[in-house]
């Protein structure tokens, strides 16, 4: 074996953190890394490894591909929250909070083909030369940087779009409103919601991310702020991004798509907020810029 133990328990954290954004679940990282030990115990050369983290990466970024391939050639759209076991769930959260990752970015990553992926989180999010990335691709360095760039342009066109379709719509929310909002939601501060909330606004919600026997519609501003602080959780787990076109929030614990709260304002007041399941053909992309000082 061309490693030691102690080599692979050391390179370990950071193997999991790729294979984690390589793949958007911890559990399968987990899985990506147990083969990659395997393959490193039944490695056939004698001579020793410079670098057993590169090495290990390498191996542990093939593993990967070989399974965002496999989803692909089964026609396996990403799986959403509501479709992953509440442990799993979980743990991709924590590792999201732990290691300080990008819940949009985790969303928006299965937006890119299989190789567009892995070059992009090798070479975006940790510096892995191309050279490396060409290996791990199985083609050119020249290939392996084509791959980055247009994982990064799908990512800037996308936010792109999104910007001109904001800047041609009339009468959108106010931005800064719904971001305070939101800020008071997660912190629990009914009182700023009660104030940025109109007399009358309204919040509806499919019935499916409600509790049995919730109430699909709530009208008044101090009824909607007592009942968002029931879902504080989820409110931590929104970020901004657009989905079919549209600037809104995207609930996503763990990383995976669960509803958008679209927030309509008028007058400095939040009037609608309206929530809907995330659907397995929703197209995410970037949110564009906030516009608000």
């Amino acid at each position: 074996m061309p490693i030691t133990v102690e080599e692979f328990e050391a390179a370990r954290p950071h193997l999991l953190s790729a294979a984690h954004r390589m793949l958007g679940s911890a559990h399968d990282a987990q899985d990506a890394v147990q083969t990659t030990w395997l393959r490193a115990m039944n490695a056939r050369s004698s001579a020793p490894i410079e670098n057993p983290s590169a090495w290990l990466t390498t191996i542990t970024a093939r593993v990967c591909l070989d399974e965002l391939r496999a989803r692909r050639r089964r026609n396996e759209a990403p799986l959403l929250a509501d479709a992953i076991p509440a442990a799993e769930l979980a743990a991709d959260e924590a590792i999201l909070r732990t290691e300080d990752v990008s819940r949009a970015l985790m969303v928006l990553l299965n937006q890119l083909t299989p190789p567009q992926r892995v070059a992009h989180v090798l070479h975006d999010l940790f510096s892995v030369p191309f050279d490396q990335i060409a290996h791990v691709l199985g083609g050119t360095v020249s290939s392996a940087k084509k791959h980055a760039s247009r994982a990064r342009q799908r990512l800037g066109n996308a936010a792109q779009h999104g910007a001109q379709h904001a800047a041609e719509q009339s009468g959108g929310p106010d931005q800064q409103i719904v971001d305070a909002f939101l800020t008071a939601a997660r912190t629990g501060d009914t009182r700023t919601m009660i104030q940025l909330l109109a007399p009358n606004s309204i919040r509806d919600a499919d019935a499916a991310l409600l509790p049995r026997g919730g109430r699909t519609t709530v009208i008044g501003a101090v009824d909607i702020a007592h009942e968002t602080m029931h879902f504080r959780d989820r409110i931590q787990a929104a970020c901004r991004l657009t989905v079919n076109s549209k600037p809104v929030y995207v609930i996503a614990p763990g990383g995976h798509p669960l509803a958008t709260i679209e927030i309509s304002t008028a007058h400095q007041k939040i009037t609608r907020i309206t929530l809907r399941p995330a659907q397995a053909d929703d197209h995410f992309a970037s949110a564009p810029p906030s516009t608000t000082s």
